[in-house]
């Protein structure tokens, strides 16, 4: 079995596999193979899920299959694992409070200062996911959205149900991004209609918290 066949493979029995991984280094650097491996995936009605973001790389359907696999009521679905529809809303909470603020730190990082005679200008390098995700509490996260999420029962549930399919760790008190969360959910998409949504109050008073603590800080030391 060649190199492709056997990340494809891999892929399917794993759901997701770090960028870390030696197959999908050499396929993230070899135009070649990574062209074969999309070929592989294409032909079985997949495609390869990554983002420069992520520490993990996953799979997805392609749009073409969607419709032939899924069908009309599963296209249509607000998911295809089964979760209910507080499920989903959780998700999307934590995918707001995990992702975005990552995502914030992730992007504005500063430029490098450049020697005078450089000709291009030059960047830092991306932080790792590890330095910039934020570990949420279980207790915050209950005490916040606790009685728009069903309370603590289905709360509890639906978090075990995300753990299960790989959205997100669970570390005793501490809720800390999956290998999935941020491979499998479409920032481009979600992150306006959240930004500008829903979610856009609780994200600002929750930002203005964070200054406020990082003022505070500031003071006393």
């Amino acid at each position: 079995m060649d190199e492709a066949a056997l990340l494809v493979a891999e892929l399917l029995a794993r759901r997701s596999l770090p960028r870390t991984h030696a197959r999908v280094r050499r396929a993230l650097v070899n135009a070649e193979l990574f062209t074969q491996v999309e070929q592989r995936l294409a032909d079985i009605g997949l495609r390869w899920m990554d983002n420069i973001y992520a520490d993990h790389v996953s799979l997805a359907l392609l749009p073409a299959a969607q419709t032939q696999v899924m069908g009309e009521a599963g296209v249509n679905a607000n998911n295809n694992l089964e979760l209910p529809r507080d499920g989903v809303a959780l998700l999307v909470v934590l995918w707001a409070l995990i992702i975005l603020p990552k995502r914030e730190r992730q992007t504005s990082r500063a430029p490098v200062a450049e020697p005078q005679n450089e000709m291009f200008a030059s960047s830092k390098p991306l932080p790792a996911v590890r330095d910039v995700s934020p570990v949420l509490s279980y207790k915050a996260l209950l005490e916040d959205y606790g009685p728009q999420l069903g309370k603590k029962t289905r709360l509890d549930g639906n978090l075990k149900l995300l753990e299960r399919h790989g959205f997100i760790l669970r570390r005793q008190d501490d809720i800390a991004e999956g290998p999935l969360l941020d491979v499998l959910l479409d920032y481009d998409i979600l992150a306006p209609r959240i930004l500008d949504g829903a979610l856009a109050e609780v994200l600002a008073r929750e930002q203005a918290a964070r200054a406020a603590e990082a003022a505070n800080a500031a003071s006393a030391a």
